[in-house]
């Protein structure tokens, strides 16, 4: 669980980003699991937009694929999300 004065930066550093990933006629598939993971693995920060005018439905694919790729919701807007991933620290 992100603190709040970091959701907040977070918040603000995403603002003017445009969502990176967009879910297709298709949904949530592994390929778009993929891709997210890699965008979260090169960004950190990155907005998804999902589909639907289902309110419930959106917030249900929120909370698969921050589970499934441990990622932190840092807000939801409509049908775009903003997700936070820290990157993994590289020993050397």
């Amino acid at each position: 669980m992100l603190a709040k004065a970091k959701q907040s930066q977070l918040r603000s550093q995403a603002h003017g980003l445009k969502p990176v990933v967009l879910l297709g006629q298709h949904g949530y598939t592994p390929a778009v699991a993929a891709e997210i993971d890699r965008a979260l693995h090169d960004h950190e920060l990155i907005k998804v937009k999902i589909p639907g005018d289902e309110r419930d439905h959106r917030r249900l694919l929120t909370n698969i694929i921050c589970q499934e790729l441990n990622a932190e919701l840092v807000q939801s807007i409509g049908k775009v999300i903003v997700l936070y991933r820290k990157r993994p620290e590289i020993a050397k």
